[in-house]
């Protein structure tokens, strides 16, 4: 019967050709209009490292004091004090200080002009605690943070620029005019959100081409190229600023259960108390420990202009099936004469139910091929509306392509049921005696 119905659909949708078009026009435009802002969302909101986000933390001490946070909100950052104070006591299961550095890469061929790069200057944990792919070689060794070797990750994208995408494990690079050996290789890696470098990212970024040992970064007094705040003016001098309460630093933790967590954050809140007692803090304790995804929403990762934009598009599609359901009912009144035919040569409100929302599928088809249309058209334009960084994470891929059908369809069947329901309610003996 499901054939039968199908082609019945296909013959009443081709003796109203208009009507039908405005109906597989509304579906098309809703359903495009929604998924072109739910790409956005979806790419802004997601999960940046599902497989282990709940047992990776942020750590927050608050070193600037209520007069200086909002709503008690400790600083998203640490100090050099902080961060390496926690770093020594090492009560997590592994943790990396991290923060942005500008760097010039000098080519070996001296025909070949220095490269503006992207770096961090990051701790042998980095790399395992995140998961971090390689390509060619590993991390440097905890042993190598200890003695603040000069050694370095590149990422694939440099490896060609340098080496043509050779093996480049146990060669130098020149960074800044200082030798760094190079022990690994790492895809072209940056997980969106950026979740690991927020406060400096905005949680999207295009990832680093280089990372080397926080230790040997500090030693070359390799500036910041991230925030930068401070309470006070922190003095002249690099050892007066690391001395400072100026936070610049992301620590992040690995801690594999809620009861090593609760601990860890026992023992932030001691630390905090223990500032208090030496003089350094005049206030409580004030400390966070977050998760990858408390994280990012404390963060405001997601643009407001996402969520806005959803909501919207997803009224309009609600208008679009208002105004659907107002043209299958009209069409389907008019043919309330075939319906009583039909109902007094023995079918029942079951079949009546099913022909006609098999041809609001039908109909469902039609929109969501044309939403795929103008959704692709829409992802083009995204950059419009939404910054460079973030239009370009919106992306046509298949489970986007079958969303939009789905929806299409299901939109359609579902805006089908009223006027169905008053198709199913006419009166054959009416009907008939009327005709």
């Amino acid at each position: 019967m499901f054939s039968y119905y199908l082609q019945l659909g296909l013959r009443s949708l081709r003796r109203n050709p208009v009507l039908t078009g405005l109906m597989v026009v509304a579906i098309g435009f809703g359903v495009a209009a929604s998924m072109t802002t739910y790409s956005v969302f979806r790419a802004t909101s997601r999960n940046p490292i599902p497989q282990k986000s709940d047992v990776l933390y942020n750590v927050q001490v608050d070193n600037f004091g209520p007069d200086n946070t909002e709503k008690g909100e400790p600083p998203p950052a640490l100090s050099y004090l902080d961060a390496t104070a926690l770093q020594r006591a090492h009560k997590a299961k592994r943790q990396a200080i991290t923060y942005p550095i500008g760097i010039s890469i000098i080519p070996e061929d001296p025909s070949h002009l220095p490269m503006q790069e992207g770096g961090y200057a990051t701790g042998a944990d980095f790399f395992p605690m995140f998961d971090v792919p390689f390509v060619q070689g590993g991390p440097w060794t905890a042993d190598d943070d200890e003695k603040h070797a000069s050694v370095a990750v590149i990422s694939t994208s440099l490896n060609n620029k340098l080496f043509d995408g050779g093996q480049s494990v146990g060669k130098q690079v020149n960074v800044d005019g200082r030798l760094f050996r190079i022990v690994g290789v790492i895809e072209d890696w940056a997980p969106q959100p950026l979740f690991f470098d927020v406060p400096n990212t905005g949680g999207f970024d295009e990832g680093a081409s280089l990372y080397v040992p926080f230790n040997r970064a500090v030693d070359l007094k390799m500036p910041n190229n991230g925030n930068n705040n401070c309470p006070k003016d922190p003095g002249e001098g690099w050892d007066t600023y690391l001395h400072s309460e100026c936070i610049w630093l992301s620590l992040w933790t690995e801690i594999p259960t809620a009861a090593d967590a609760r601990a860890y954050r026992e023992y932030l809140t001691g630390y905090a108390a223990e500032q208090q007692r030496s003089g350094r803090f005049a206030w409580a304790p004030n400390v966070r420990l977050r998760d990858v995804m408390d994280w990012l929403t404390v963060q405001k990762v997601v643009p407001p202009e996402s969520t806005v934009s959803l909501i919207v598009s997803l009224g309009f599609l609600v208008i679009c099936l208002v105004n659907t359901i107002g043209l299958l009912l009209a069409k389907f009144m008019r043919r309330a004469p075939e319906i009583g035919v039909r109902r007094a040569l023995g079918a029942s409100r079951k079949d009546i139910y099913a022909q006609f929302l098999i041809e609001a599928g039908t109909i469902g088809v039609a929109g969501g091929l044309l939403g795929l249309l103008l959704t692709g058209l829409g992802i083009l334009g995204v950059g419009l509306v939404f910054p460079e960084r973030i239009a370009r994470l919106a992306t046509v891929d298949p489970m986007l392509v079958l969303m939009t059908l789905v929806v299409a369809i299901v939109a359609s069947v579902v805006a089908a049921f009223y006027p169905t329901w008053r198709a199913s309610l006419v009166q054959p003996a009416w009907q008939l005696k009327s005709n």
